[in-house]
């Protein structure tokens, strides 16, 4: 087990490493071709933070481990949520646009409504899927979001004069070695994710919420603290919101299209916590200091999932 645990570690330095260099190597290429800061933001950027989930879930799709699949993106929004906004919170106090208090995250929470719903049939009857029609109408709305963005933003395209190109070797030299530290990491997490809860006896589901989660989540985990520290409250819970949407209506949708998902009922706490943790972020943002997440907000947000995360694996013990 030491050995897989190991490999595990080496799958998620892939995967950061990948998601990097491929941002890098897009960006360029974006650049290059004089696209804006912003369209790269909205699609690269946004691509690369949430690209260790998309590879994970794929390969999972395609091996038939569902509770893998829905553990990874489940546990990645909770994750994202509470410890990666409880952690930028304390930092420094998050203030946010209005737009973001009174749109963005108003839609995180009728998207995870949505996934409730859809993956339970309607019904909350067993055995449930998400079909490959659920996943269609999920595409279909992260096209419309994406949409939405565009057109929010629309008047933003600067484009950095002074930006030094890099040679087109490079640029696909940085492409093609992040696809590839994607996709060899994402094989190496599954396949020894799947190993380690074997022989601890341990469920694949616990595995998804936690470990695999956590590891996909680690791009976000920076992004978001490293914003915090800059004092741009802006990216910090952007970052989190956009990379919630851009995992259930995009990497779940794609999962499910690639294979029906057979749903575990076991999820449905989990989405129920994500839908009440994103609607105490929303009356936060509301309340108070207005459009604010203070700390002691922040710290209510990070206390409540290390409790909850404790709980799960001991129950598992």
């Amino acid at each position: 087990m030491i050995i897989q645990s190991l490999l595990v570690v080496v799958g998620f330095c892939c995967l950061i490493f990948g998601a990097n260099w491929l941002v890098d190597g897009a960006s360029a290429l974006a650049k290059k071709y004089k696209v804006s800061d912003l369209a790269i933001g909205l699609t690269i950027v946004a691509f690369g933070t949430s690209a260790p989930e998309l590879v994970v879930n794929i390969i999972g799709s395609m091996n038939g481990y569902s509770d893998i699949v829905l553990g990874n993106i489940i546990g990645s929004n909770n994750f994202n949520l509470f410890i990666i906004l409880g952690i930028s919170g304390l930092i420094l106090p998050i203030s946010v646009q209005s737009t973001t208090a009174w749109k963005e995250i108003p839609i995180s929470l009728l998207v995870a409504i949505i996934l409730i719903f859809f993956i339970n049939d309607f019904n909350f009857s067993e055995p449930s899927y998400l079909s490959r029609l659920d996943s269609l109408i999920m595409l279909v709305m992260f096209v419309m979001f994406l949409y939405y963005v565009f057109r929010q933003m629309k008047n933003d395209s600067n484009i950095q004069a002074d930006y030094v190109q890099k040679s087109t070797l490079k640029i696909w030299g940085l492409i093609l070695i992040g696809l590839s530290g994607l996709i060899i990491g994402g094989q190496l997490v599954v396949v020894n994710s799947v190993k380690i809860a074997n022989s601890l006896g341990v469920s694949e589901k616990i595995i998804g919420l936690t470990i695999v989660a956590a590891g996909t989540s680690l791009p976000e985990l920076v992004t978001s603290i490293v914003a915090a520290t800059k004092r741009n409250s802006d990216i910090a819970i952007g970052n989190v919101i956009g990379s919630n949407i851009f995992n259930i209506l995009l990497i779940l949708s794609l999962s499910g299209l690639i294979m029906p998902i057979k749903y575990n009922p076991k999820f449905n706490l989990d989405i129920f916590i994500l839908i009440g943790g994103t609607m105490f972020l929303l009356i936060a943002m509301i309340t108070g200091q207005r459009k604010k997440l203070d700390r002691w907000e922040a710290g209510i947000l990070l206390g409540f999932y290390l409790f909850y995360t404790t709980y799960l694996v001991m129950k598992e013990i």
